[in-house]
């Protein structure tokens, strides 16, 4: 498949499965006079653990294509990926395992009202978008933009001899049609030695790329035997653990990389690290 048709499929297929029958009522700035949208609930229950409601995502089970510029893994449905119980967890829609190869990219495709964070991994990233912004982001960089009202953008390899991995996030709106805005900001590795960095917040006085939508989110390089008890920011908000590197128990279900792991009806999680390792915690509303 070609770029051309691996975006418009990507975007057809998101749009279909992301939002589903209830797309309609999330089109407007409000959602139904008292009624909350319950849209992080259709997953199947983890048995093993009967303390709080949990998903797991083993790696080896996302959803995969090799278009062969782009080796990609999909943690929730999407493009040609289709799993009616993966399709979010709460707000949270995408979370996408890119590897694009050398001097290769999406090319120029539209967004709208949906809040997109980019976390590159390794390598550089080149950013274009239709508000004139052009930036390269690499390790340590968090991208964000606010699609709102529609946004054109590209994202390609900057180098032509070595791969590109970044992890693409989409997370749905609090707020919808606003004007559509991008950030990046530069993050110090040595903050999160052995802590949870945030790196995505609702506050803009707080630390990280400022969200539109009561989401929170963490990295953390943490060493074996690292313990925490990480308390949620907001009463009925769910968390999406993600091991990027390594092993980590997250409320008593070990984990292994790129493992997936939601919690919900729960108002803190223990963090245990069994190796050194990477770990990303994305807190999200369960109902919008």
């Amino acid at each position: 498949m070609n770029r051309k048709n691996f975006i418009k499929g990507g975007l057809l297929t998101a749009g279909m499965l992301g939002i589903g029958g209830w797309a309609a009522k999330l089109m407007g700035n409000k959602k139904p006079e008292g009624e909350d949208l319950n849209i992080g609930y259709n997953h199947l229950p983890n048995k093993e653990i009967t303390t709080m409601n949990t998903v797991l995502h083993k790696a080896a089970t996302r959803g995969h294509a090799n278009h062969g510029w782009l080796d990609t893994h999909h943690t929730f449905s999407f493009a040609n990926y289709m799993n009616p119980d993966r399709m979010h967890f709460g707000a949270l829609r995408v979370l996408n395992d890119d590897i694009v190869e050398g001097g290769m990219g999406f090319g120029t495709h539209p967004h709208a009202n949906m809040e997109i964070i980019s976390i590159p991994l390794s390598g550089d990233l080149e950013h274009k978008d239709s508000m004139n912004n052009v930036a390269v982001i690499r390790q340590n960089d968090i991208q964000i933009m606010s699609a709102g009202t529609g946004i054109y953008h590209s994202e390609y390899n900057k180098n032509k001899d070595s791969k590109v991995n970044f992890l693409q996030i989409w997370v749905f709106p609090k707020q919808n049609n606003i004007e559509p805005r991008y950030d990046q900001i530069t993050l110090k590795a040595e903050d999160r030695d052995n802590k949870l960095q945030q790196i995505v917040s609702p506050d803009k006085e707080t630390d990280g790329v400022w969200i539109n939508q009561d989401a929170w989110f963490y990295l953390g390089n943490l060493k074996k035997g690292f313990t925490a008890t990480h308390k949620l920011n907001l009463k009925g908000n769910g968390i999406y653990a993600f091991v990027i590197k390594g092993d980590v128990t997250v409320a008593g279900q070990t984990l292994n990389q790129r493992d997936g792991f939601g919690v919900w009806d729960a108002d803190s999680i223990d963090i245990t690290a069994d190796s050194d390792a990477e770990l990303l915690l994305m807190e999200v509303p369960m109902a919008i």
